[in-house]
């Protein structure tokens, strides 16, 4: 009988012990067994334990995917730390920003990022550098975990809809109950090799590894993701699931990518999330592999995953995000807190498993997202705490959902959920402008193309390659605008701020007229 998992660290345990000799994680030419990463894990975790860290302390992890990733999350697990993944592709600024605000005591990373940004930028007691690290066999694999069910166990930081990036607090619960819920509709077995793909500081990427661990199936992760490498890492390593965006997808379906002309025999899902996916996509994906189940998906990370339709309804329905996954109830709620009928909008509000603490240091936020609604069974009232999600979707007749838009000024690139402000205040920094409006607006294929809108100090001198170079260098490249147009004035709202709606559909209607203006 399979042992049940309190905490994340069991997951790996219940492995190392059942299934020891099997392989856990690939990294290019070196892998660990289950009983490898355990060894290891609980190796780190001695030195961290050695380095001062302790239950609660919340520990970054700036390393690219990784074995060393892999392992220093577990450790931080074994010891009921607090994990953080940073995403290796952020600059000084924004690894800076979370580690101040989650107050990270310590963080763990390898000698070539420490020294792309410089140990000056980092606002943390002890920089660990894995580089440093020699893993050896341990005598005693029996770290007891202090943490429970109920315990933080990770922040995810992610934009907010004003702002910095806002860190969702997740417990041991909300990530072992959303990896059982998605290993079970995905059957997920131990013969299972699934592609890691996506950074684990996104929560899509990180479910690829705890359902790989839930399921003691085999984790490959992909370093390059030029589509012939994939392509090849597929054939070679017998890939049995693959998770990807619509971004990726879109580039893997692209006429020199050898993906939709390939026979992959051991490849039997693939699954999306992170936006839609448009349907000449979907239709084309099915055509070429027909014997692949097609698993279209919504998740905000604050509840971990929300929704998937069953595969058997792709060719019907290849635009719905279908229904809710099990243990979950989905409801479509208009503004005045009444439940929405077929086909009329209204916001995704999610009840019921996997919803996150909250926002760490945030209280505003968290009661602002973090509600309760009222409900009656049997007579019985009672209130329940839901996640209104800020995203607008309709159901059909038979219950399944479609996705409309955000209801705030969000923006979506590469997958990322991104905050306007958030670019903006990094373009204001320059010191090249008097205003900035960041928008964004229908790309040629699944994406939206992020617009600047800006009034320079300097009119007659000012350079947009100037503004463009300073973005590359102080942003991730999710978050560099396609194009940067110059203004003289922007429309102001009744309070004097920039009309954002205005400035968009200005845009909007000038690129229509004549697309070679920007």
């Amino acid at each position: 009988m399979k042992r049940i998992p309190y905490t994340v660290s069991d997951l790996l345990r219940v492995h190392a012990t059942e299934a020891s000799s099997k392989e856990a994680v690939v990294d290019g030419n070196r892998s660990l067994t289950y009983s490898d990463l355990l060894n290891h894990s609980v190796c780190f975790a001695n030195v961290l334990r050695e380095r001062g860290v302790r239950p609660g302390d919340r520990v970054c992890l700036f390393l690219p995917r990784s074995l060393e990733s892999v392992i220093s999350f577990f450790a931080a697990q074994l010891l009921g730390a607090v994990a953080i993944f940073v995403n290796d592709v952020l600059k000084a600024k924004q690894v800076n920003h979370i580690l101040t605000h989650s107050g990270a005591s310590h963080m763990i990373s390898n000698a070539r990022l420490i020294d792309s940004i410089g140990l000056e930028h980092f606002a943390v007691e002890t920089i660990l550098s894995v580089d440093d690290v020699k893993f050896a066999d341990v005598a005693d694999r029996n770290i007891r975990c202090p943490a429970i069910g109920n315990d933080l166990a990770l922040i995810i930081y992610t934009s907010g809809s004003t702002g910095l990036p806002k860190g969702i607090m997740l417990s041991h619960n909300n990530l072992l109950s959303g990896t059982h819920i998605i290993s079970d509709y995905l059957n997920l077995t131990a013969d299972d090799v699934l592609i890691s793909l996506l950074p684990f500081s996104f929560d899509y990427g990180l479910n690829q590894l705890l359902t790989s661990v839930w399921a003691g199936a085999t984790l490959v992760i992909q370093k390059s993701l030029f589509p012939p490498d994939i392509c090849r890492t597929l054939t070679r390593r017998n890939i049995t699931g693959m998770p990807a965006v619509p971004l990726l997808w879109q580039q893997l379906m692209g006429s020199h990518s050898p993906f939709s002309k390939t026979v992959f025999p051991r490849l039997r899902y693939l699954t999306n999330t992170g936006g839609r996916l448009p349907e000449n996509l979907v239709r084309r994906l099915r055509t070429c592999h027909p014997n692949a189940d097609i698993y279209l998906m919504y998740g905000l990370t604050e509840a971990f995953r929300s929704t998937y339709l069953k595969p058997c309804l792709v060719d019907s329905k290849p635009g719905s995000i279908g229904q809710a996954i099990p243990n979950v109830e989905i409801l479509v709620c208009n503004d005045r807190g009444g439940i929405c009928g077929p086909d009329e909008v209204g916001m995704l509000v999610h009840r019921g498993a996997n919803i996150a603490l909250g926002y760490w240091r945030d209280p505003e936020a968290t009661a602002r997202v973090f509600g309760t609604m009222a409900f009656e069974r049997n007579g019985v009232q009672y209130n329940e705490r839901v996640v209104f999600s800020g995203d607008l979707v309709k159901k059909d007749e038979e219950g399944d959902l479609y996705f409309v838009g955000r209801e705030d000024n969000m923006m979506k690139s590469h997958g990322i959920r991104l905050s306007p402000e958030e670019v903006e205040e990094l373009m204001y920094s320059s010191g090249l402008l008097l205003s900035v409006v960041v928008f964004d607006v229908p790309g040629d294929g699944p994406e939206y193309d992020i617009i600047a809108a800006v009034i320079p100090k300097k009119q007659d001198s000012f350079q947009t390659e100037g503004l463009f170079d300073f973005c590359k260098g102080q942003m991730p490249k999710y978050m560099i605008p396609c194009s940067i147009i110059t203004c003289a004035s922007f429309p102001k709202t009744s309070t004097g701020k920039p009309d954002r709606r205005k400035i968009r559909e200005m845009y909007v209607e000038e690129h229509r007229s004549n697309p070679q203006v920007i």
